[in-house]
């Protein structure tokens, strides 16, 4: 009896572990279907990274965080790390989501997710933390710059990850600088340089810096700084008359450019001061001189300056002749229009030369040759000249001809030529008594 129990108990041990090892190999015959999936994420320097790992098929089985220290941050539901920044987002038996708060450039590297299977199976994913530049600063810029002045602009901007790109603008249109970048650890501080010669059309120019990376999309970091630029004055006379004539009023008006602001501009006349002040009224910057007359002809020089230097302007006045009325005739005349007075008159235009001064090149002299007297003279020369050739051709015509003399008398009734060499010999008795018929 007691060896029939000992060999029952032994059937029923065997029986056990022979279902136990089926029930072992069942499960890791159905575990070899599950495998965990992970993906790679790429996030900003101090935003937040959601890491997620799935398996399709799961039968109950446990899913695992761990960081590239090989620590674990979660055990399913269960926090393993004491990590402030690290919560559990979902959780089951398909899906293991963390997130990790206020992320660091340490935090980044490979992270596993580790299915407990026999054997265990993992997912790697890789966390991979931008550096966010900092905003640019513009150095360099000297308040105000003076023309003709060499200056260079220095752009910088450090932190990023990887480096970023660093890109001027003057107002709205690109220019190139020169770029340099430098590595600090895992980030880089990048610096370009513009180098400038300014000049009077660089005040008030708005120089941009601005600063592309991938954290900082679709945004940029930029700044702007405006440029100031002292330059001594320019001038020019600006007439409100193309064609003064007596008795007009003419306004010149000195336009300066400069910066500083020139100081109040100075009216002479012929290198000396305006001679008459009742009538030339100086108001600021214009000049206005009333009821013109002859006098008035003249150079009249406009001066501006600042503590750059100082720029003139000339003006050459002449004073037209009012025009004569024209008395009325029977058929009907049009009206005297400008461009009548144009056709009659030099122009009068003032033109800059080299040296910044207008000059005037119509004021010569009133009233021009008379063209009709001209041309009248050159008629009569013509025709005096055509007669000439017509006698001298008659007078060549009459004097040309055939001449015939008594040396050759009897020469032309000859039968041969020796009979008129005789009768030629003949007649030379009487040589003294040649003469010559004009036929």
């Amino acid at each position: 009896m007691i060896l029939k129990q000992h060999f029952l108990f032994a059937l029923y041990s065997v029986c056990g572990i022979i279902l136990k090892v089926a029930a072992v190999k069942s499960r890791a015959r159905g575990s070899q279907g599950q495998f965990p999936i992970a993906q790679n994420v790429t996030v900003a320097e101090g935003s937040v990274a959601n890491m997620t790992c799935r398996v399709e098929h799961n039968d109950n089985t446990s899913l695992q965080w761990s960081n590239p220290a090989q620590q674990t941050l979660f055990f399913g539901d269960k926090k393993a790390l004491r990590d402030n920044r690290i919560e559990l987002v979902r959780a089951s038996w398909q899906e293991l989501t963390i997130s990790i708060g206020e992320v660091s450039l340490s935090d980044e590297g490979q992270y596993t997710c580790s299915l407990f299977t026999m054997p265990v199976k993992t997912a790697k994913a890789f966390l991979t933390v931008l550096g966010v530049p900092e905003k640019p600063e513009i150095a360099g810029i000297t308040k105000p710059a003076k023309e003709g002045e060499e200056i260079t602009l220095t752009c910088v901007t450090s932190g990023s990850k990887p480096a970023a790109d660093i890109r001027w603008f003057r107002n709205e249109k690109e220019v190139q600088g020169a770029k340099e970048v430098n590595a600090s650890g895992k980030t880089f501080t990048v610096r370009s340089v513009l180098q400038l010669k300014v000049d009077r059309n660089d005040d008030g120019v708005a120089y941009t810096c601005r600063v592309d990376h991938v954290s900082l999309t679709p945004s940029s970091h930029q700044v702007t700084e405006v440029l100031e630029v002292h330059y001594a004055p320019r001038v020019e006379i600006t007439p409100s008359l193309t064609f003064p004539q007596e008795g007009q009023y003419l306004k010149l008006e000195c336009v300066s450019k400069g910066n500083p602001s020139p100081k109040p501009v100075l009216w002479t006349k012929d290198g000396g001061e305006l001679p008459d002040m009742d009538r030339m009224i100086v108001e600021g910057q214009e000049l206005t001189i009333m009821a013109l007359n002859k006098t008035d002809n003249g150079t009249y020089r406009c001066e501006a300056s600042n503590d750059l230097g100082t720029n003139m302007a000339e003006y050459v006045l002449f004073v037209y002749d009012v025009p004569t009325p024209v008395p009325p005739s029977s058929a009907p005349t049009s009206p005297r229009t400008p461009a009548d007075m144009t056709a009659l008159s030099p122009p009068h235009v003032s033109q800059p030369t080299g040296t910044g001064v207008l000059q005037d090149p119509n004021a010569l002299t009133q009233a021009g040759p008379d063209h009709a007297v001209i041309g009248g003279v050159v008629a009569v020369v013509v025709f005096i000249t055509l007669c000439l050739i017509i006698v001298l051709g008659r007078y060549l015509a009459r004097h040309k001809g055939t001449y015939l003399t008594h040396e050759a008398k009897g020469a032309e009734d000859a039968p041969d030529a020796d009979t008129a060499i005789i009768n030629a010999e003949g007649n030379q008795a009487h040589a003294e008594e040649k003469k010559e018929y004009f036929i």
